[in-house]
């Protein structure tokens, strides 16, 4: 390969990375020109995969269309544990079928943006391994990686500054992850910045079985549509990889301005200055750039044509005049003691701003999908949504209202 060449390949695996350990290395094995084993690990904590998840497997996507070897890790086992990565308490341990039935979601998710070809991908449960082990290959695997180096990592040293409880079990979860990238011999782990340490710790490990350590290469956490927090299902700002094209155009449209660059440069392969051109106030729209956004988006995991469809319709909705809102929207409300940190349970909004006289009623709509904010369908009753003055609320096609928040 000439080094012009290499060069272009670097610089693609490393557009949008915040941290690679090391890029000598990485540059040399690249030279090499074998095959790569590149992991990524996906615990199924939760059945959908969110925007956020695809920013690391597009990273694995370009490995693998440069040649190299996907393998994707389901912590089928780990998931028991929970990583407590960035964590402020212990995560809630689940279930063996729970685990099971997210797990079943995440190929059929993951497949929107990797190939699944057998010569592309290879997928390992890390159940395989780990469920065999006894207690001396769990005291052989602890012997390798001393207290003071775990304390070293921030989620622990954090929460024991706090004065919060971290249990002896959450000690053993960047250990175990590691252990996976000594099982597959990994060349490169990559991960999101709140799995630096665990993936470190996979370099440590192999060292010490005599295996060349794997490079780490960490990508940003994809902020969520409230603009504050990283994308989270449990926060209730994400926007899933299986939401149809209105449900995504919705939440897109409603991500604060100041987003559009990172969502554009993490989530899309629009070019570096067509980027830089959308994202500038002083050359277009913010609007419309979002609309670019959002379409581009869409037609990555539904089509070109849905993403059209979808922008027609959000117009129609929002866009006023005839078809669109109505021309005296009333404005509501909303009540500040049901407000916290700018969110609203969205059993309270409707209650509150819907008229819905019982909360079995307002339940029952949600469940129904007869409620939406900004277009996008509430789905969940008590998981609280970001909401602001403008907002417009609608139950069913014909009643809508506009949210005032004080």
């Amino acid at each position: 390969m000439s080094k012009s060449k290499q060069g272009e390949q670097l610089a693609l695996l490393l557009r949008g990375c915040v941290h690679v350990c090391t890029e000598a290395e990485l540059r040399e094995r690249l030279a090499g020109g074998k095959q790569l084993r590149v992991k990524l690990g996906l615990d199924p904590t939760a059945p959908d995969l969110t925007l956020g998840h695809t920013v690391v497997l597009r990273k694995l996507r370009q490995f693998q269309d440069l040649g190299h070897k996907a393998v994707l890790v389901i912590g089928d086992y780990t998931a028991r544990i929970g990583d407590p990565s960035g964590r402020s308490k212990t995560r809630p341990v689940l279930t063996e079928a729970e685990i099971d039935a997210n797990a079943e979601t995440y190929m059929r998710q993951a497949g929107k943006v990797l190939e699944l070809g057998d010569d592309k991908l290879e997928v390992r449960r890390n159940s395989e391994w780990l469920r065999s082990m006894n207690l001396a290959d769990v005291l052989k695997l602890m012997s390798q990686i001393t207290v003071a180096r775990m304390i070293e990592r921030d989620t622990f040293k954090t929460r024991l500054e706090a004065g919060k409880e971290v249990y002896l079990h959450e000690l053993l979860y960047p250990l175990m992850q590691a252990h996976d990238s000594v099982v597959i011999e990994a060349d490169i782990e990559l991960g999101g910045t709140d799995q630096t340490f665990n993936n470190l710790c996979g370099r440590d490990l192999q060292r010490i079985a005599g295996q060349p350590p794997q490079i780490v290469m960490t990508t940003p956490l994809l902020i969520g549509t409230d603009g504050t927090q990283k994308m989270s299902k449990s926060l209730g700002n994400y926007i899933a990889v299986e939401d149809s094209p209105s449900e995504m155009f919705g939440k897109v449209m409603r991500i604060p301005d100041e987003l559009m660059r990172s969502y554009f440069e993490l989530l899309t392969d629009t070019p570096e200055e067509q980027v830089a051109a959308l994202t500038d106030p002083k050359q277009g729209n913010p609007r419309d750039s979002k609309e670019t956004l959002a379409k581009t988006i869409i037609a990555q995991y539904h089509s070109a044509k849905d993403a059209e469809a979808a922008a027609a319709e959000f117009r129609r909705v929002h866009g006023g005049g005839e078809g669109g809102l109505p021309d005296d929207v009333p404005e509501v409300d909303v009540p500040t003691e049901v407000i916290q940190d700018g969110k609203i349970v969205p059993l309270d909004l409707v209650v509150r701003c819907l008229g819905e006289n019982s909360r079995s009623g307002a339940r029952r709509l949600i469940a129904e999908r007869g409620v939406r904010l900004n277009g996008t369908v509430i789905e969940d009753s008590m998981t609280p949504i970001p909401i602001k003055s403008g907002d417009v609320l609608q139950r069913g096609k014909r009643r809508f209202v506009r949210l005032r928040v004080s």
